[in-house]
């Protein structure tokens, strides 16, 4: 299914105004994804085996290629090969840090986050704790099925005694 120009529209722009490229909240984000995506590459062993295999070709052109396509002088010691290597770690070594400083944030972000859980399951289980306590209390007040039975037949017995008593008054001849 072709996606039509209209789906591509913004909801929080009024229509025919283009927001400026870098006031795109997408590309606030664009660069930090970048450094992590050149610290995650350059730490693989594809990365270095391949900077490997290219400074090997390098320099094995260099020295036995032909003379006349030689680009880079084995007298000099490689002085362009060098300049290439410093300039890529000049880069490198920028980017990882930031890529650093971006995972250190996520971290502390997350860090709080899982401090805060820990503190609402604290809160929680202390609460639940309280509650289990109080049941606990409330069910040793409870009476109990035994006692509610020599209540009952407690007051039993007063009833026949009473209606003994009665059923005596009413029979005995009066005065």
């Amino acid at each position: 299914m072709a996606r039509s120009p209209k789906d591509d529209q913004r909801l929080d722009a009024p229509r025919g105004v283009r927001t400026p490229l870098f006031a795109r909240r997408s590309d606030s984000d664009r660069f930090g994804r970048f450094t992590e995506w050149v610290a995650r590459a350059m730490g693989t062993p594809g990365f270095l085996l391949a900077l490997t295999v290219f400074c090997a070709a390098w320099m094995v052109w260099n020295t036995w290629g032909p003379a006349p396509a030689r680009f880079d002088s084995v007298a000099l010691g490689f002085t362009a090969l060098t300049l290439m290597l410093s300039l890529q770690a000049s880069y490198a070594a920028p980017l990882i840090l930031l890529a650093q400083n971006r995972q250190d944030d996520r971290d502390r972000v997350q860090i709080e986050q899982d401090r805060q859980r820990s503190e609402r399951n604290l809160a929680d289980t202390e609460y639940l704790a309280r509650e289990v306590v109080a049941l606990r209390l409330a069910m040793r007040d409870m009476a109990s099925k035994d006692f509610i039975r020599q209540e009952l037949r407690a007051l039993l017995d007063e009833l026949d005694d009473s209606k003994e008593a009665h059923e005596n008054d009413a029979a005995s001849p009066s005065r």
